[in-house]
């Protein structure tokens, strides 16, 4: 068991402890230990073969024998005993954005909700408003949330299929019988949210792969078992296909579950008008006869494209394009913009920060702690931003070859305004201003808020604009040509949030500010040291929005951007 999977488990143990009503002191060291272990740089399974679990801050004795038994055993006892309390249709409840554990356990023990069904039926019979703190805007919200999870039932964020992805990538690679392997469907185009997960293999010897992959170890159930195709689902809940051919066909296989499905439509009607015929076997001319392609490339060139890059491959325009772009790669990036410190909510030191970027070879830093409205994110008083200025000033001076830029993640208030006064504004480099609350504002005054904020002569990036969070919150509805238009109009980039859990800007609204000139900024939004690694996400969303690194406000050298900053 790997450090995400024990992170999860006891996350999931303090949330079933907030249900049954323990101590809130017990709860939290669940959760703090969640975050310890996720954060970790050592590997957890020698953490535990090392004896050096109780090294690690807030990890007593009780905590360190749960650990040790998830790692060695794959369960949990303890947790087993708390999921066999509440009826397996409640989780259904954790995913309304409206319902933490205190108001699941009350609609649980007052009104016997332990499902979406039952939550559903309550909230339009108005049975909701009889338990003490539910208002009719409430249920409202919560009836929205439950439409919003019935819609991406069975979705999983990009980060976690691509994890299980290369999981079983691994597996497989190590199974003698395999010949070639590779990911494929929406996981190998970068899709934000992912239905399930498809791989394509090669084998003069299938039912030995098939064998192999349903024994993978962490394949909880086995749900489709055949020659040349198998189908399972993970313990993580992902669905996992796996299709094996012999290695001529490989490349047409891959091409063709790697997807989309309009695209190889497009490519079928391209093959037609050229007098072939394209499936996932092969390339046939009129005689039947088999045209040899050892590449996807080869599959491309017959049919007069250049290779078009997995991100693409949406029928977005990629077949009829008179020239791709050169997609911004993530070599291209000099710095790194919106990160959070211990200033704020971040969980590493600005130094520390600061350090892990210049190891990544990058040349700055922006960071860019929440701003004082954000009070439940730790969000600076002019006091503190002047103390952290002061250490930025001093970490500056010993650095040579990377520098960490003055920012702020700027609150956008409900009018449009920026979070503080002129005279603290003006002594940042970057601002970077997001909108953090009353996301259900008509399109109308939530587009003339964010229009208002554009408009703010010191803001340099409109971050994560719609504010969604994926498979919880819909966002801001915005009318998007109108925030193209005042970005171009008053030289404001737009963030391409990195953080799995946004992706914001979505890549098809990129596609369209891209059209129009727009420049983008790709931000990790990173926490911790650990998250700065999500940049490479945003260089997804970015590829599929069919941007260039020219295109991309952090390819610039510090001294670049600040002078466009200016």
């Amino acid at each position: 068991m790997n450090k995400k999977e024990v992170a999860a488990a006891l996350n999931e143990i303090a949330l079933l402890m907030e249900l049954c009503g323990e101590n809130p002191f017990k709860v939290r060291s669940y959760t703090n230990g969640a975050r310890v272990i996720e954060q970790l740089d050592a590997d957890i399974e020698d953490m535990v073969r090392e004896k050096r679990l109780r090294e690690l801050k807030g990890v007593g004795e009780a905590l360190e024998q749960k650990i040790e038994e998830l790692v060695t055993t794959g369960k949990l006892g303890f947790l087993e005993e708390l999921r066999a309390k509440f009826p397996v249709s409640l989780y259904e409840l954790f995913g309304i954005p409206s319902l933490g554990p205190k108001r699941i356990k009350q609609v649980y023990e007052e009104l016997g909700i332990d499902s979406l069904a039952k939550l559903e039926e309550a909230c339009q019979s108005g049975q909701l408003l009889s338990l003490k703190g539910f208002s009719e805007k409430l249920q409202d919200k919560i009836l929205e949330g439950i439409g919003f999870a019935r819609e991406h039932t069975g979705q999983h964020l990009l980060n976690k299929a691509e994890y299980a992805a290369e999981e079983l990538l691994h597996h497989l690679r190590e199974c003698e019988a395999v010949t070639s392997v590779e990911i494929a469907g929406s996981v190998r185009r970068g899709k934000e949210v992912i239905k399930d997960v498809d791989l394509v293999a090669s084998s003069e010897r299938p039912a030995e792969v098939m064998k192999w992959f349903v024994s993978a170890p962490d394949v909880k159930q086995v749900t489709g078992q055949g020659e040349t195709k198998a189908s399972v689902v993970l313990d993580s809940g992902i669905a996992a296909d796996l299709r094996v051919v012999d290695q001529v066909q490989f490349p047409f296989a891959l091409l063709h579950f790697t997807g989309s499905k309009d695209h190889n439509v497009a490519l079928r009607q391209r093959a037609r008008e050229r007098g072939l015929k394209l499936n996932e076997y092969g390339l046939f001319d009129e005689h039947d006869q088999s045209l040899a392609c050892g590449f996807e490339t080869d599959i491309y060139k017959e049919l007069g494209l250049p290779c078009i890059p997995p991100e693409l491959r949406e029928d977005y325009g990629e077949c009829q394009a008179e020239r791709l772009p050169k997609l911004v790669e993530l070599s291209d990036l000099r710095g790194l913009i919106h990160c959070h410190s211990t200033y704020s909510d971040g969980k590493d030191t600005l130094e520390k920060m600061a350090l892990a970027a210049r190891k990544l070879g990058y040349e700055y830093l922006v960071i860019t702690d929440h701003s004082q409205t954000a009070a439940y994110a730790g969000g600076l008083r002019p006091e503190r931003v002047r103390k952290q200025h002061e250490e930025i000033d001093r970490l500056n001076k010993k650095a040579r070859g990377f520098r960490i830029l003055k920012g702020i993640e700027s609150d956008i208030r409900i009018n449009g305004d920026l979070d503080y006064d002129e005279d603290v504004l003006k002594t940042f480099d970057v601002i970077v201003a997001s909108v953090h609350n009353k996301l259900d504002m008509p399109e109308k005054e939530a587009t003339a808020r964010v229009v208002r904020a554009i408009e703010n002569p010191y803001i340099t990036i409109l971050g994560h604009a719609t504010g969604r969070l994926l498979l919880a919150r819909a966002g801001l509805t915005l009318d998007m040509n109108k925030v193209f238009d005042a970005c171009l109009a008053n030289q404001v980039a737009i963030e391409i949030n990195a953080d799995c859990r946004r992706l914001d800007l979505d890549w098809r609204q990129v596609i369209r500010g891209r059209e129009k000139g727009v420049m983008f900024s790709i931000g990790p939004d990173a926490h911790s040291v650990n998250g700065l690694d999500n940049v490479r996400y945003g260089v997804s969303m970015a590829r599929k929005g069919w941007l260039e690194a020219k295109d991309v406000l952090n390819t610039l050298s510090t001294k670049e951007l600040l002078a466009w900053r200016k």
